[in-house]
């Protein structure tokens, strides 16, 4: 092992399994973007892989000239990428990004790795750097490519989905055409209605666990009372319990009680579900901030609870906006109990909505642009908070 382990057989063999995984993933892209048949080719990976891997131990030359001669091969059919009756733009579209993104990979994974002998340390990071990349771009692959073919769907009309269900290419000859999905979802649909009782519900669920949370977090995090390690220990013990376990109970009592069907019903149950993730967070960052902060304005005659206002929960805004937006989510997204609880379609929540859309009588590009809706705002909400989930996710995490 030792013997082979040496910089021209590490770049030939990490060259034939990034080759034909960007041969796999273009194929696929391209196929979907333009609705041609693109298929990655096993054999003419490895082929020129192995020789794309060893160019790009030269630097910076040997990755443009493995660019090259991928290309070239590609565009005379012997690349890892095969077309069939394809047209000359996407062709060539398509060849391009797979030459340049294979060289590109090989030459940042491959970078000051010396030709002989390797070292340890040299092959572990030429083989750590593969795998974060294949790593990125498969789970990338994962999550892109349903996203993408519920987007294209729900712009495709009936006529275009029975003639070709698998083409996701966009025909953007129909101008805002494209939207009339959308447009019959707000207007026939009342998924307006929807998308604000999502909103308020799940603001309220944020209020509501927030206001519960903060005070029992910090209770665990600075009292000191019999039981405060048990329960401490058992917050996420309802975790244990599947929910569908729970739905039955909660369908009979909220019935019992004339919550059933109600806005209201869903707001109590909600914060139930919400409450003890949010007290694990915030106990964790409680128990890292400083008691002698505290202690000071405890010392300076401010009561508990202003001590709590004033000084805690200003050092927690990370923590706080981390725990507001995981709950959100969570109350966004939420479908078994909104499906089960609710039957009135003036009441539905949006993922209730979406599940009333699921019908043969409705078109597939419905179902597919309610989804659309569901997904984009709590997508940019994320990606617009991400750094404060993120800070208060790790804070508290070394101590407490």
């Amino acid at each position: 092992m030792n013997r082979l382990r040496t910089g021209y057989v590490t770049a030939a063999v990490l060259g034939i399994l990034w080759t034909f995984t960007m041969a796999v993933t273009v194929a696929i892209a391209m196929s979907f973007l333009t609705g041609a048949a693109f298929r990655p080719a096993l054999v003419w990976s490895a082929v020129f892989g192995a020789l794309a891997g060893v160019a790009c131990l030269r630097g910076r030359a040997g990755a443009g000239i493995a660019a090259t001669g991928l290309l070239v091969a590609g565009l005379l059919g012997l690349g890892p990428v095969q077309t069939d009756d394809v047209g000359a733009l996407s062709r060539v579209l398509g060849q391009a990004i797979a030459a340049g993104a294979t060289a590109a990979g090989l030459r940042a994974y491959l970078r000051d790795l010396p030709p002989h002998r390797l070292t340890r340390h040299e092959f572990e990071d030429a083989v750590i750097r593969f795998l974060t990349g294949f790593g990125y771009v498969f789970f990338t692959a994962i999550v892109a490519i349903p996203f993408y073919v519920m987007v294209m769907t729900s712009l495709k009309n009936q006529q275009q989905l029975v003639q070709n269900p698998l083409d996701f290419s966009i025909d953007l000859s129909r101008g805002w055409g494209l939207f009339d999905s959308y447009v019959e979802l707000m207007t026939v649909f009342n998924f307006g209605s929807y998308l604000w009782t999502s909103f308020y519900v799940a603001v309220l669920t944020v209020v509501l666990t927030l206001a519960f949370s903060i005070p029992g977090a910090y209770a665990v995090a600075r009292l000191r009372f019999r039981g405060a390690a048990v329960f401490s220990r058992s917050i996420l013990l309802i975790y244990m319990v599947p929910m569908i376990v729970l739905a039955l109970p909660i369908y009979i009592g909220y019935s019992m009680v004339g919550l059933r069907n109600s806005v209201l019903g869903i707001v109590l149950i909600y914060p139930v579900t919400t409450i003890p993730v949010a007290l694990y967070m915030l106990q964790g960052y409680f128990r890292g901030l400083p008691a002698e902060v505290e202690e000071a304005g405890l010392m300076d005659g401010l009561s508990r609870l202003a001590v709590i206002w004033k000084i805690t929960l200003p050092l927690s805004l990370p923590a706080l906006a981390s725990v507001s937006l995981y709950v959100f989510m969570i109350a966004w997204n939420e479908f078994l109990l909104a499906f089960m609880l609710l039957d009135d379609p003036s009441k539905f929540t949006l993922t209730r909505g979406i599940a009333s859309l699921d019908s043969s009588e409705i078109p597939r590009q419905h179902l597919m642009a309610g989804s659309v809706i569901a997904t984009l705002p709590i997508m940019a909400i994320f990606l617009g908070l991400e750094r404060f989930m993120t800070r208060g996710l790790t804070a508290g995490s070394v101590k407490g």
